[in-house]
C-alpha cells in the first residue's frame, strides 16, 4: 500500500474503531495522523522515546487492522460505497438513454 493510501485506510479505521483503543493510543494516532506530528515530536510531548512512539503507533495499526479483519466494517462500508455509485451511474445513463 503506498503511504498516501496506507494514511487514509488508517484514518478510516480510526474513525470506525478508535474507540476501542486506549485513551494513550487514541491521542498518539491523533497527533501521528491528523496533527501530522514528527516521531520525535510526539516522543518529545509525551516524553517517552521515538522508538517507543514508533512501536506504539506500530501497535495501534496491528490492532486497527485486527478489528478490521474479524468485523468488515470499513469492507462493507466500501462495498455499499460502490454500490450506491454504480446506482447512480446506472441510474444516470438510463435516463441519458430514455
Amino acid at each position: 500500500m503506498k503511504q498516501v493510501e496506507n494514511h487514509i485506510y488508517y484514518n478510516a479505521l480510526f474513525d470506525i474503531y478508535g474507540e476501542l483503543l486506549t485513551e494513550r493510543e487514541k491521542e498518539i494516532f491523533t497527533l501521528s495522523s491528523i496533527e501530522d506530528l514528527s516521531l520525535q515530536e510526539i516522543a518529545d510531548i509525551k516524553e517517552v522515546s521515538k522508538t517507543a512512539i514508533g512501536k506504539t503507533i506500530s501497535t495501534i495499526h496491528k490492532k486497527l487492522d485486527y478489528y478490521e479483519e474479524k468485523l468488515h466494517f470499513y469492507k462493507k462500508k466500501e462495498n455499499i460505497l460502490k454500490l450506491i455509485e454504480e446506482e447512480t451511474l446506472k441510474e444516470k445513463i438510463q435516463k441519458e438513454l430514455n
